[in-house]
């Protein structure tokens, strides 16, 4: 008996090793066909998706799907319905037609893997409607080069450059790589972004000088220190008391040749002044670029109102928008290049501030004595430019929603009046069939009464 028990113990570990290795076996097969299937069933998942979104005419046998598309897109359309029966084998040609719709198309960018990323920003803000200019085209130049402006570091510059390059050299072997990591991802879809800010970055840090905050000296300064000491502006007194240098363009002589070639002169990074004069001309450059920039968006959206004939919005919306920039901001520049133009290095002492003229212009304040005014007239220039800026304001923001309001309530009482005659007429009509029915009725009774009658005669 033990003998008997001891061989089927062995008959069964036989049996379950030979299970146990069939059962690998078919383990591996299905793990080499593992990823195909995960895609078919993908793809199945996909279609059967698709096809919950479209109407299935029993009559006809058919699947109709009512969608939108670019007009440009119907001939690739036409051919792919086309290739989609030969592939099934269906004997149905697939019918396209137009059909009209009450409701707006919804808007379509068509974008390539450079443009996408900056399409992705202006989409971000707001998806414009449909056949609206797109401004992302000017975005590929302005976003990049704005971003640079304050940004600008040949260093970190480079640093983007290179990861970009490699990104873009590398994107098909990327692309494969199919990754969830959501930074990773951002930052791969938006490399031609970055790409654009590195190379934007490079030649703004060229103009500033800076290279990791450090300046370069390729072409050799053009300053001269020895017209200082010689008319006394920096002596050993002054080194003694300030070590630092402070510059003085206004010292003749102090420029030993012509002007640094390229970019801001590397002896700027040594003087005590650096930050007064680099500050200066960073602030004001950036504010003169920003109001271009706005300005240009605000008549960009004037393209629209008149491809759209929308009257109302270009004097209602446009003209104080852009008179409320101008006399404010478009103001500012002026003052920004004018005083650039009318006071050199000799008259910059006594140049007005430019930020206390713009206050003193909404306050109407010109008693201020410390504060030269910049032009003649300019206090009338002024306050004219501050009345027409206020006249806007209840110009842009009152009189179109006033209007739009009485439109609304216009076409509110005229629906109101239609759907009150249509509810008479139907009143009417039910009083008179009622009427033709009791008529009707009643002479049916008395026919009946005569027949009667008569068979009683």
């Amino acid at each position: 008996m033990l003998d008997g028990v001891n061989m089927r113990l062995e008959d069964l570990a036989t049996v379950i090793t030979q299970t146990e290795s069939h059962r690998q076996g078919l383990l591996q097969e299905a793990a080499a066909s593992w990823h195909s299937w995960v895609v078919k069933v993908q793809k199945m998942k996909a279609i059967y998706h698709t096809l919950n979104l479209c109407n299935i005419d029993v009559t006809q046998q058919c699947i109709i799907a009512e969608i939108w598309f670019p007009v440009a897109d119907t001939g690739r359309i036409k051919r792919a319905l086309e290739q989609g029966m030969e592939l099934s084998g269906s004997s149905m040609a697939p019918i396209l037609t137009a059909v009209q719709s009450t409701t707006a198309p919804p808007t379509f960018n068509r974008t390539n893997k450079f443009t996408a990323g900056f399409q992705n920003i202006v989409d971000a803000y707001g998806v414009g409607c449909y056949r609206e200019m797109n401004p992302a085209p000017y975005t590929i130049i302005t976003f990049p080069f704005l971003f640079a402006v304050m940004f600008g570091d040949c260093g970190h510059g480079t640093v983007m450059l290179l990861a970009a390059l490699w990104m873009v050299l590398n994107e098909r072997r990327l692309l494969a790589q199919k990754t969830d990591n959501e930074i990773w991802n951002t930052f791969f879809n938006g490399r031609y972004l970055i790409l654009l800010m590195g190379i934007f970055s490079i030649y703004t840090g060229m103009i500033y000088n800076d290279c990791f905050s450090k300046a370069f000296n390729i072409f050799g300064s053009s300053w001269s220190v020895q017209p200082m000491f010689r008319n006394g502006t920096w002596n050993m007194k002054v080194i003694e008391t300030n070590p630092l240098l402070q510059l003085d363009p206004a010292v003749p002589g102090v420029y030993s040749g012509n002007p640094y070639p390229f970019g801001i002169d590397p002896i700027w990074n040594l003087a005590s002044n650096k930050l007064t004069f680099l500050n200066s001309y960073k602030m004001k450059m950036s504010v003169i670029l920003g109001i271009v920039q706005m300005a240009f968006g605000v008549i960009l959206s004037l393209f629209n109102h008149i491809y759209f004939r929308k009257t109302l919005n270009i004097i209602l919306q446009f003209i104080p928008e852009m008179i409320f920039m101008l006399c404010l901001f478009g103001y500012l520049v002026f003052m920004i290049i004018f005083k650039w133009c009318h006071f050199d290095v000799h008259v910059s002492q006594k140049a007005p501030s430019i930020l206390i003229h713009f206050i003193n212009m909404f306050m109407f304040n010109y008693s201020d004595s410390s504060n030269a005014p910049l032009y003649q007239h300019q206090q009338e220039v002024q306050t004219f430019f501050v009345i027409m800026a206020l006249i806007s304001v209840p110009w842009m923001l009152l009189i179109k929603p006033l209007i739009l309001r009485a439109s609304h309530r216009k076409s509110q009482l005229q629906g109101s009046m239609i759907q009150g005659h249509a509810t008479e007429d139907i009143e009417g009509d039910s009083s008179n069939s009622s009427l033709r029915g009791d008529q009707a009725t009643s002479a049916g009774a008395h026919g009946t009464q005569d027949d009667h009658e008569e068979e009683g005669g």
